[in-house]
């Protein structure tokens, strides 16, 4: 069972850059929508470093990391932006320094890499919400559930919209997040395992063929064995979208499948405890987690 540690009002979230370069005023922003819920912030002035499209080289935004983690007056940590770079950094994490001082980490998009080798790496449970330039112009849907979230666990959440592609019921621990991501780890050390897991995928700006392309070869890598079920999140600006719906159940054959869970790259991106023990029923549309022993 993976563990997942809360945060409370007062404490101090400390601010990682995994992946690429952000812009400095929607950082300040994302910063002032954490104040008001009531956190401290900690800005390393290491995440503003530069390289290419990167937030500096990989051995130095890999060092934030393992500086954050060590650090007792920092409770949690929080991913600045996406776009690419944390699976660079993997290598350069002190993994047993991090097992060694949990703490809540929080991201989407690029930080999916991260956050997947937390969960196998380190035995911790982790937040798959809003990065920190994404909490800028959140809407109070986004920011009410990424609070819930940080301070404790997420209530069940009900997809009225949901579509049920294949019905049925599913328990496992909740993987996943951004669909390129992930399909870039297999064959190296931080190769996700899904085994026994209830499956989350989302994407952006992938046409219909490329994603059926990533979950073909994630399906031939052998990654999809011993899935127990799958819900998927928003496919924003995914060119011919019509087609996704047909492609997931062709590779999905036969798993509890439902789409239409608003966490991702959409409007609204409901924050998620991954790693954690969860209830999915794609016939009334619902995630339910399980109650911690």
């Amino acid at each position: 069972m993976k563990k997942i540690y809360p945060l409370r009002k007062g404490d101090t979230i400390g601010v990682a850059a995994p992946s690429a370069r952000f812009d400095d005023k929607r950082l300040n922003q994302g910063i002032e929508c954490l104040k008001n819920l009531g956190f401290q912030v900690h800005v390393p002035r290491a995440i503003f470093g530069e390289k290419r499209y990167l937030a500096g080289d990989d051995a130095s935004r890999a060092a934030v990391v393992n500086e954050l983690f060590a650090d007792p007056g920092i409770k949690g940590i929080i991913a600045a932006r996406g776009g690419f770079g944390a699976m660079r950094m993997l290598e350069f994490l002190d993994w047993e320094l991090i097992q060694k001082n949990p703490k809540l980490f929080m991201g989407f998009s690029d930080a999916t890499a991260f956050l997947m080798a937390l969960i196998q790496h380190s035995q911790l449970a982790g937040i798959h919400g809003p990065n920190l330039v994404s909490l800028a112009d959140a809407g109070p849907k986004t920011i009410s559930s990424f609070y819930k979230a940080i301070t404790g666990l997420p209530g069940d959440i009900r997809m009225p919209k949901g579509l049920c592609l294949s019905p049925g019921q599913a328990m496992g621990k909740l993987m996943g997040g951004n669909m390129a991501t992930l399909v870039h780890l297999i064959g190296t050390p931080f190769q996700p395992d899904f085994k026994e897991s209830v499956l989350f995928l989302e994407d952006v700006g992938e046409p219909a063929y490329k994603i059926d392309r990533m979950l073909s070869q994630m399906k031939m890598a052998g990654l999809f064995l011993g899935v127990k079920g799958v819900v998927t999140g928003s496919f924003e600006n995914c060119e011919t979208p019509e087609y996704i719906p047909q492609i997931l159940s062709e590779i999905f054959d036969g798993l509890p499948l439902l789409m239409g869970l608003d966490a991702g790259h959409g409007d609204i991106n409901l924050s998620l405890a991954m790693g954690l023990d969860v209830v999915l029923d794609t016939s009334s549309a619902q995630l339910k987690w399980k109650p911690l022993q």
